[in-house]
């Protein structure tokens, strides 16, 4: 696992016209630095967003190698991650969803079945169930 990459493959690639973006919960804790101050409540639940990269383009196979098989499927190491990035303790964090438009998922799928074999499956179908179970929302 390369731990160097996790962080820069946390970052949005293109936030302003991404179609398509990976959805992750995550959960904050609020520790003041000042004596006699405290919040209530001391965790804030909040989403995190990481653009997709186009189909085909470096970066696009995150599902594949990071988001399940990878170091984001380790939650204390994405945790420390995501806590890295944002400069802030997180209690928790984990992946919701691809959120994305029929036009990419369309693309996704195309760029799949160009070559199962590092996929290690049959079909496009399966693939999909298998890195993104039914973790795919299409707006």
């Amino acid at each position: 696992m390369d731990t160097t990459d996790g962080l820069t493959s946390l970052q949005p690639t293109d936030p302003d016209g991404a179609t398509a973006r990976y959805v992750f919960r995550i959960e904050v804790g609020l520790e003041p630095d000042a004596d006699g101050l405290w919040t209530d409540p001391d965790r804030v639940e909040t989403t995190l967003y990481r653009a997709a990269d186009d189909p085909g383009t470096a970066g696009w196979l995150f599902f594949r190698d990071t988001l399940w098989r990878g170091e984001l499927a380790d939650e204390p190491h994405f945790r420390r991650l995501v806590e890295d990035e944002l400069g802030c303790p997180v209690v928790s964090a984990s992946f919701s969803e691809l959120r994305t438009d029929e036009s990419y998922l369309d693309a996704l799928k195309a760029e799949i079945a160009d070559d199962l074999a590092p996929f290690n499956a049959d079909s496009v179908r399966e693939v999909l169930g298998k890195y993104l179970g039914s973790s795919v929302h299409v707006e």
